[in-house]
């Protein structure tokens, strides 16, 4: 996808002529009043395109200079966030009703069933069913469900350190695994999250958009 991206953000790419974050956006509960974007490649994109109020709601931009990861994004928001929300990647699709459903937890993580949790970060699960761990790509995975990369979660979140997760990164699951030693992170199913990882997928989302709205 790197030809699409040389000069456009992946959040920033047009399906039916409009760009996934506005997609995104479009979806968020009234709940949710202000949105904070963690910008970094052509992030000025983002803002030309957004602005600071984008259809009633408050934007608020964070450049991550430094790429030191998702867990290192979150930890740049810390001074701007409120006492619960949420977190999601810039260019997945997620149902609005999943948004919803979030939001009536403290702390809670989406996750898919898949034929091929090989290819994702599968969710390892506790007795109690709620989320514990996550393992990277595996070819043992140890369940069928995967990291969607939507998250509801609390402060309590920044009193843990991030865990790393190689010499120039911080992973955020890695780190709410670690939070969830000592609080339960509850894991919610889904059967409408759609990845855009490739062109393909740019395409496909033609198709499945009207199961979103």
């Amino acid at each position: 996808m790197s030809n699409l991206t040389d000069k456009t953000p992946k959040p920033m790419l047009m399906i039916k002529n409009k760009p996934i974050l506005e997609y995104k956006l479009d979806n968020l509960p009234p709940e949710i009043k202000e949105v904070v974007f963690v910008v970094g490649y052509r992030g000025d994109k983002i803002e030309k395109h957004f602005g600071d109020n984008f259809r009633g709601r408050k934007i608020t931009y964070v450049v991550q200079d430094v790429l030191d990861g998702t867990g290192g994004a979150l930890r740049l928001v810390k001074d701007v966030v409120g006492e619960r929300f949420l977190v999601m990647m810039g260019d997945d699709l997620y149902h609005k009703d999943d948004l919803k459903r979030l939001l009536k937890y403290d702390n809670a993580t989406l996750a898919a069933k898949t034929a091929t949790p090989e290819k994702f970060g599968v969710l390892e699960i506790d007795q109690g069913g709620n989320f514990s761990g996550i393992v990277e790509k595996s070819d043992n995975p140890p369940s069928n469900l995967v990291n969607t990369g939507l998250y509801i979660m609390t402060r309590n979140f920044f009193d843990y350190d991030l865990v790393r997760i190689n010499e120039k990164e911080f992973g955020l699951p890695q780190t709410l695994a670690r939070m969830a030693q000592s609080q339960p992170i509850k894991i919610i199913e889904t059967e409408k999250w759609f990845p855009v990882g490739s062109p393909e997928d740019l395409k496909s989302a033609e198709k499945v958009l009207e199961n979103f709205f």
